[in-house]
């Protein structure tokens, strides 16, 4: 006898699929010291006139004694005025294009459409499709800052109340926000609110909250909190490597390698190595390379695999053979031999991983040699405690998966065994952890009752397939960010292509020996 099984009724059929971020789950130790060493700041927050914006908006709320849906119509509305105050130029100048210029445009035909711009029913055809806009990326690090505070969801002045020039700097946009359609010539009377260069006393003002400092320049560790002094570090940190590598010609985060990943300064210069978070610095700075490395390793390896019909899916043992055929010939233990110097005999880091990329550029086993330095780093001696623990992660209690003491296992296991072997075997393990990962993430889906999981990578009859490509870019560090609003207080500059410390952040964030 035989049953035919139909349902549950209550679910669809199959398994529910989406794209899952940090597949391999390397990225945390990288992330969590970021957060830590810049507080206030993230990887999409760009201007500092938003942040300005949003201290107004609380002020206006608060006197005007908004609930959170009132807050919220009144960030949206905000966010497309200040959009729209360039929507008739190109972006040329892309260092001062507005967050969603390009969607509003539709709606600034005779006139701009405010309303329907900033419509909270219809988000996807709005300027934004998130329903607080870009307040989303802005306010985490408003409040960490204290511009802003929100009070059971609606947004009021932080422990730093807006100055009253600013509010009258955004009094116009204010005004206009309550407006359903606004003409151009009223828009353009709000014009000096655009995003650009902070009028002389909203730098005066972020100055003293991004730096720590009082009205007139002092630092008093006492009257700020603790995320304050270690962002003023970090600030400072930046501002010396700058000071010492600057004219190189590097972005902000390679300068900064320079100073304070490789070489001796954290422990010979006289402002770095009296800023405690200089050695959190190394620590993150260097793990950042294997963290890129796996990204990039994992990338590649879904980038060779096909789609789920079928057209080049993979068995594992293709995938190992895929690594294993790049590996040179040798042993593991001649592979070492042949790495880059780690450290002078004097003690100093050698910048080992700027050697490699420069040598093998992105070709996947520069990403496994990278690894393998970094494993030899993870070793205990070779890094300060206080870099070291930010290497490894604090608070971690034991070796983590595809961590750098992991591979520094595998270096000991496979140390008189071919490289292909050791090739083989990382493809293996990152099979391994992206499957504990994906199923880690595994979740019922309300919308139809059934199971999701979050993996671009699936396997299928010992095959693999996959239903998207994989990010090989580096996760942020902030530092890029934390330059560009230097540039806008005035601390820092560009000069034919090489970046300055000015006289103002000289004296601000004290980088002079």
């Amino acid at each position: 006898m035989t049953a035919d099984v139909q349902g549950p009724a209550w679910a669809l059929e199959g398994l529910g699929v989406r794209s899952g971020r940090y597949p391999l789950a390397v990225e945390g130790p990288v992330m969590r010291a970021v957060d830590r060493l810049v507080p206030g700041m993230s990887t999409v927050t760009r201007y500092i006139r938003y942040h300005s914006m949003y201290a107004a908006i609380a002020a206006h709320a608060e006197r005007h004694a908004l609930d959170p849906a009132g807050c919220r119509r009144l960030v949206r509305r905000c966010e497309v005025l200040l959009a729209a105050l360039g929507h008739d130029t190109e972006a040329t100048d892309t260092a001062w294009t507005a967050h969603g210029i390009d969607r509003i445009r539709r709606f600034c035909t005779q006139e701009l459409d405010l309303a329907q711009a900033a419509d909270e029913e219809q988000l996807t055809r709005s300027y934004s499709p998130r329903r607080w806009g870009f307040w989303d990326q802005y306010g985490g690090p408003a409040t960490v800052l204290g511009t802003v505070e929100v009070r059971k969801g609606a947004l009021g002045p932080g422990r730093h109340a807006c100055p009253a020039a600013v509010r009258d700097l955004f009094a116009p946009l204010l005004s206009l926000a309550a407006q359903d359609v606004v003409p151009f010539p009223d828009l353009q009377q709000a014009g000096h609110a655009a995003v650009g260069v902070p009028v002389p006393e909203e730098q005066e003002w972020l100055t003293g909250i991004l730096t720590a400092t009082a009205p007139g320049g002092a630092h008093t560790p006492e009257d700020w909190e603790p995320s304050d002094r270690t962002r003023r570090a970090t600030f400072r940190i930046l501002g010396r490597a700058i000071e010492l590598h600057g004219a190189e010609g590097h972005g902000y985060q390679e300068t900064l390698r320079s100073a304070v990943a490789f070489g001796e300064e954290t422990a010979t210069d006289p402002v770095l190595s009296s800023i405690p978070e200089s050695a959190g610095w190394r620590g993150l700075l260097l793990r950042h390379y294997s963290v890129g490395a796996w990204r990039r390793l994992w990338a590649a390896l879904v980038a060779v695999v096909g789609s789920r019909d079928g057209e080049a899916d993979r068995s594992a043992g293709e995938l190992r053979d895929w690594l294993a055929h790049q590996a040179p010939a040798g042993t593991v233990r001649r592979l070492l031999g042949e790495l880059p110097q780690l450290k002078s005999p004097e003690g100093r880091l050698m910048p080992a991983e700027r050697q490699l990329l420069e040598q093998g550029g992105d070709a996947p086993m520069t990403d496994v040699l990278l690894l393998t330095v970094g494993a030899l780093r993870s070793r205990e001696g070779h890094l300060t405690d206080d870099a070291r623990a930010v290497f490894l992660g604090r608070g971690r209690r034991s070796a983590e998966f595809l961590d750098p003491t992991w591979i520094d296992g595998l270096l000991t296991d496979y140390a008189d065994r071919p490289v292909s072997d050791l090739a083989a075997r990382l493809v293996d393990d990152m099979l391994a952890q992206s499957r504990r990962v994906a199923l880690g993430k595994l979740r019922t889906d309300p919308a139809t009752g059934g199971l999701k999981i979050f993996s671009r990578l699936h396997l299928r009859n010992e095959r693999y397939f996959k239903t998207g490509d994989e990010s090989g870019s580096d996760i942020g560090t902030r530092i890029p960010q934390l330059g560009f609003f230097g540039q806008q207080l005035g601390l820092f500059a560009v000069r034919d292509g090489c970046h300055t410390v000015t006289t103002h952040g000289r004296d601000i964030l004290e980088t002079h020996r």
